[in-house]
């Protein structure tokens, strides 16, 4: 589309005035002003009435948190659960109303735990306010109005200034030292200086100095532009769209356990049906066979996983909330355990978000550090060698830090016990400096008179202030070292001023720019006089060098440490951002990210590789470690890659920026003071910005998945046991070992509160240690089929040989089949403490680690006994009081699934020491 036609306001078709697609960055204002058909006056009130209601309201869509009945209908959302409504279903089909109350208690129970937990998630993180819902400063018709941004329409002039958040997206029309934070939005730490010249079109948002967009926040200035873009037109408009068109990757554990119930369906139902043709063969009664081959199957099925799935994500997910960490749904706690990359955002997750000043050049080459961070007095300026400066080195640092403040437009107080600020990064990090240094700015302010100031513009990219001090005028300039040189004659040096070595200088800023740093040159000198029609640039000549001030978002104090964390438990750690590609990497060289600028990917050069989505496309990014200069929607395209290409991802960031890759990831997690969109769209919030809390997250993650494996184990292994045992019978012409009631009593009434108190097991050590497991591996993997099948084969042979004694002594079959249920009970006794670890010895393994297990024992152990000394429950389960002596030799006996155990896990580590 041409320029001329976008100029024809007859073309309605051609041209919308809300269109997203119309590149108002490359056109200058008369052109915007001719399209949006308005002026600098602006909108009559009946002009803008009708753009409101073509256009709609500048308000984005906000999700509502899910209705109640909507989050409990979530809990049946399992193939797992499919099969428990079925064996339900089928239960109280054939009139078995016992077991079909006890399945239909289990799913209400587990609906209510889980109900609950995401209730209350779904609360917290519910506490949202539209980015969008401020007031601004409208002109119509040469009135000034305030009114909510809601009211805004297309072609509206916007008045903004410092502190105001902007509306809608603008193109500006003037500016007067306008500087806007955009970092939610770009990923760019520092506020970005704005002109309204027309720029390219093809300039990425990062650099459209002349656009300011909806809920970004003006730093200093003023500035006045026309609306171009409303509600989801604008660039966040446009993010939280796509947001809702992308669908998100499902949790690991969803994938797994919904894998494991297929697997166990087949398994279950498949030996069930076998076994009930070859007990048809034998000519047992059909209705018999029935009854025995439903028991088993419900028997079989780990009815009980879900309600310990559920208590032991609850529990981490408690543990995790008292870390600061929020989780909505419960499946994403252990998503955080599996996920083998982490794609995090620089700024704001990674660094503070506040410039700070972290070194000092001296023009002779004397180097000083300045320790702390963000806006506060926390820290103090010492010598590379960490010395505190001597007096000659603060006489020069005095120079400085004086022009440092004098020629400086913003604010920071202490107030309340915390700092308040106001005006550009730069200048809030130049008075912190003060601060550190133990200079009062606000007391040195008031010792001298500001007489004259240029202030700050991109086109100038110096500022300088006139002042007197003791009756006597002094100029201060700060500024980009190439705008400030110019204006030097000499340069201070610990024997005094010395002519200006400009070459030597321009070296030394180069190095700290290429380690990140942003620079700033401070130069001062004295006026002839104090000029009446304040200071002109032709007043800056024979300036003194004072010194090269670097500034960077530094690093969160815990980061480094948690990265650190993440690799040795085999989490690739790569970061995402928008800021520059030299800042990105003196970053991730800080934290151990990479090394070097081979590991380093811009925007510009992803756009120049073959289509997103593609192989080629993905093998190009497969060992990247930093990506900079990235647009969002490039960000989404490589998340969505690293998740085709196997990898669980989770994604952390705290702007709209990072909104899509949020939702795409396997796991999303936004910052607690980021915006709420991506708090929206995240699973998880951390609330105290910490990165290290991530790192507790997927410490945590692994526990919860560790615990469901272990309840898994134990219930395979149980059901196994009993299949085998009963196949065993049916295959050697023997009456069947156990009762249909015996078997459920069991499986949900032993079984029952042992697996769910198995769920509150304390984390193992060294779970940081192990490298995260394999995508493509399912809960059921080699290492637990080698265990079930060693368990359930000692459990069923010893209860075998044990039937083979007691029919040799005479025993009848009714006393032989409790005996075998008082076995079997007894040896998933013991089993349960083997299962507390998969790879540790069951008496290594404090018991206080779970004291919940330990009284679970106690509990269905008493629950047992009743059950073979009580009346009602010996005619139900066909029991009889047993003596002390029987219970003393069935324990003796059923001690060796234990030891059988104990031999496979010495085999199992001494395999694992050799490979």
């Amino acid at each position: 589309m041409s320029v001329r036609q976008k100029q024809d306001p007859k073309n309605q078709d051609v041209v919308d005035k809300n269109s997203g697609a119309t590149p108002w960055h490359a056109l200058s204002v008369e052109e915007v002003r001719t399209i949006l058909e308005t002026d600098l006056e602006g909108l009559s009130p009946a002009e803008a009435e009708k753009r409101l209601q073509q256009y709609g309201r500048n308000t984005l869509p906000a999700p509502k948190p899910p209705a109640l009945w909507q989050v409990i209908l979530h809990q049946f959302a399992s193939p797992l659960i499919y099969i428990l409504l079925v064996a339900g279903v089928v239960s109280l089909f054939i009139g078995d109303l016992k077991d079909a109350a006890f399945i239909f208690i289990v799913l209400v129970l587990n609906a209510s735990i889980g109900t609950v937990q995401e209730w209350r998630a779904e609360q917290q993180a519910h506490a949202l306010q539209s980015m969008l819902k401020i007031q601004a400063k409208v002109r119509r018709e040469g009135r000034m109005l305030r009114l909510p941004a809601e009211e805004v329409v297309p072609g509206d002039v916007i008045v903004i200034e410092s502190g105001d958040k902007v509306p809608a997206d603008l193109r500006l029309a003037q500016v007067n030292n306008l500087t806007i934070d955009e970092s939610f939005l770009t990923g760019e730490s520092v506020a970005v200086e704005k002109e309204v010249a027309a720029t390219d079109e093809d300039t990425p948002v990062s650099d459209r100095h002349n656009m300011a967009y909806a809920g970004s926040t003006v730093m200093t200035g003023r500035g006045v532009g026309f609306v171009v873009a409303t509600g989801l037109q604008t660039e966040v408009g446009r993010i939280a769209q796509s947001i809702t068109e992308t669908e998100s990757a499902k949790p690991p554990l969803l994938i797994r356990m919904d894998q494991f119930a297929r697997q166990i369906a087949i398994v279950i139902l498949g030996a069930s049906a076998i076994l009930g043709v070859l007990m048809l063969i034998r000519g047992e009664p059909f209705r018999d066979v029935f009854f025995l081959v439903i028991a088993l199957a419900v028997a079989s099925i780990p009815e009980g996983l879900p309600v310990a799935l559920t208590v032991a994500l609850s529990l981490s997910a408690s543990r995790m909330a008292k870390r600061n960490v929020i989780v909505r749904k419960l499946a994403a706690v252990e998503s955080l355990g599996s996920c083998t990359t982490i794609a995090s955002d620089k700024t704001g997750t990674l660094t503070v978000n506040q410039q700070t000043v972290k070194k000092i050049l001296l023009p002779d080459g004397e180097t000083l550090i300045v320790t702390g961070q963000g806006y506060n007095d926390q820290g103090e300026v010492r010598t590379a060698d960490d010395r505190a400066p001597d007096e000659s080195l603060r006489q020069r640092l005095d120079a400085l830090v004086i022009a440092s403040v004098v020629c400086n437009e913003a604010s920071l107080i202490p107030e309340d016990g915390e700092w308040r600020h106001a005006g550009d990064a730069m200048d809030v990090a130049l008075l912190a400096l003060a601060y550190k240094y133990g200079c009062n700015p606000e007391e040195l302010r008031k010792r001298v008179r500001i007489v004259g100031a240029i202030p700050f513009e991109s086109e100038r990219r110096y500022a300088a202030t006139a002042y007197l001090n003791d009756q006597k005028p002094f100029v201060a300039a700060k500024g980009a070292v190439e705008a400030i040189l110019p204006f030097c004659k000499t340069m201070r040096t610990a024997n005094g001023d010395a002519p200006l070595d400009e070459a030597q200088i321009h070296q030394r800023a180069h190095a700290l720019a290429e380690g990140g740093y942003r620079v700033l040159a401070v130069a001062a000198g004295a006026l002839d006089a104090a000029r009446d029609d304040g200071l002109k640039e032709d007043d800056l000549r024979d300036l003194t060098l004072l010194g090269l001030v670097g500034f960077i978002d530094p690093l969160r104090p815990e980061v480094r440490q948690a990265v650190l964390e993440a690799q040795g438990a085999g989490v690739r750690v790569i970061m995402i951002t928008g800021d520059h590609p030299s800042t990105a990497l003196a970053i991730a060289r800080e934290l151990g990210i990479a090394e070097d600028a081979k590991q380093v990917v811009t925007g510009k050069e992803l756009d120049q590789l073959d289509a997103y989505g593609t192989p080629k496309f993905q093998e190009a990014i497969k060992d990247v470690l930093v990506f900079a200069r990235v647009t969002p929607q490039q960000k989404l395209y490589i998340v969505d890659a690293l998740v085709k290409m196997g990898e669980f991802v989770a994604v952390t960031g705290d702007g709209v920026n990072d909104a899509p890759a949020l939702r795409v990831a396997h796991i999303g997690v936004a910052m607690g003071s980021g915006t709420d969109i991506a708090k929206e769209t995240a699973l998880i919030t951390v609330v105290d910005d910490n990165f290290a809390s991530i790192v507790a997250g997927i410490e945590e993650g692994r526990v919860a998945y560790a615990n469901v494996r272990k309840v898994t184990l134990f219930l395979i292994s149980t059901g196994a046991a009993q299949v085998l045992l009963i196949g065993a019978f049916v295959l050697s012409g023997a009456p069947v070992p156990l009762l249909p009631a015996q078997i459920l009593w069991l499986n949900l009434v032993t079984n029952g509160i042992q697996d769910v108190a198995l769920a509150f097991e304390a984390g193992e050590k060294g779970v940081m240690k192990e490298p995260p497991r394999r995508p493509t591996e399912g809960i059921i993997n080699r290492k637990m089929i080698e265990q079930v099948l060693v368990s359930s084969i000692t459990m069923s042979v010893t209860c075998f040989i044990a039937w083979l004694v007691m029919l040799n002594n005479g025993m009848d079959m009714e006393a032989i089949r409790y005996h075998l249920l008082t076995l079997l009970v007894l040896m998933q006794f013991y089993y349960v403490l083997s299962c507390r670890s998969e790879t540790v010895s069951a008496f290594r393994v404090p018991l206080r680690n779970n004291p919940v297990l330990i009284l679970g024992m106690a509990v269905a152990f008493a629950v047992y006994v009743l059950a073979t000394e009580l009346p009602l429950l010996q005619e139900l389960l066909r029991t009889q009081s047993m003596p002390l002596q029987t219970w003393l030799t069935f324990g003796a006996i059923a001690s060796v699934v234990i030891f059988a155990m104990e031999i496979y896990k010495w085999i199992q580590n001494r395999r694992a020491q050799t490979i």
